[in-house]
């Protein structure tokens, strides 16, 4: 049985308005971002992820030539876009020692963030295994942690998944605003009025929210159970006067 390791990927992004472009929409403007990865040492320090020897992002089917491929860390890859998406990131593991792929939300709430993605790593290649060194113990030391294999990611994913659920269901159960009516009301507003919706979500948006912009399809899609009370009520008053709700 082969023996594995686990280590830290961080994925680090960063982004800003390119203010010399014009927007998209209102609400929606160009932007110049960044998307790196790197390992996570045992004290927490940055390393290079010199475990991959090449990193493939496949972006939006939207962007011209959308699978990309660095060969260099920090496998840094460079865009411009004004709408946000998730991202598989492929890794590719020196020695032929196989791939491993992690889904990045690339969004625009805060100008840098950093995701951390814990993945097990075999150990059974030479050079492989003398690189996982440089970042942490080996099978014959103290190892700590245990491998997450695909199965206890979906695992994983599933739980948060419920807990989401249960977040949104006491979130229906103690608002006070009636968030199916509100739905209502929002597919009967016209296209300026949407505009407004848009512009006032993004404005109010925090990190709870669950809020995607479909590039391809130029659509906006909003999980009115994620949004906070006070901009629940803020879109009520606004879709009461504009629809019949």
């Amino acid at each position: 049985m082969t023996q594995e390791v686990v280590r830290t990927i961080k994925v680090t992004t960063t982004s800003e308005i390119l203010t010399d472009l014009a927007p998209v929409s209102e609400g929606f403007p160009m932007r110049k971002w960044s998307v790196k990865i790197t390992l996570v040492g045992p004290s927490g320090a940055e390393l290079p992820a010199n475990i991959f020897d090449k990193v493939t992002y496949k972006l939006h089917p939207t962007f011209q030539n959308p699978n990309r491929t660095l060969k260099k860390p920090p496998f840094k890859l460079e865009e411009q876009g004004w709408g946000e998406f998730d991202m598989t990131i492929i890794m590719h593991l020196v020695d032929k020692g196989g791939e491993k792929s992690i889904i990045h939300d690339l969004n625009f709430l805060e100008p840098k963030y950093e995701s951390e993605h814990k993945l097990s790593f075999p150990t059974s290649r030479p050079l492989l295994a003398k690189l996982l060194a440089e970042s942490g113990s080996l099978p014959d030391s103290a190892v700590s942690g245990s491998p997450l294999p695909a199965d206890e990611a979906k695992k994983e994913k599933r739980k948060h998944e419920g807990a989401e659920a249960s977040k949104k269901k006491s979130k229906q159960e103690k608002s006070s605003i009636d968030v199916e009516r509100l739905a209502e009301g929002l597919e009967k507003l016209g296209q300026d009025d949407i505009l407004q919706v848009v512009q006032m979500v993004t404005e109010n948006r925090t990190s709870d929210m669950y809020v995607k912009n479909d590039v391809e399809e130029g659509e906006f899609h909003l999980d009115l159970f994620t949004l906070p009370d006070s901009l629940l009520k803020m879109l009520w008053d606004f879709v009461k006067k504009r629809a019949d709700i």
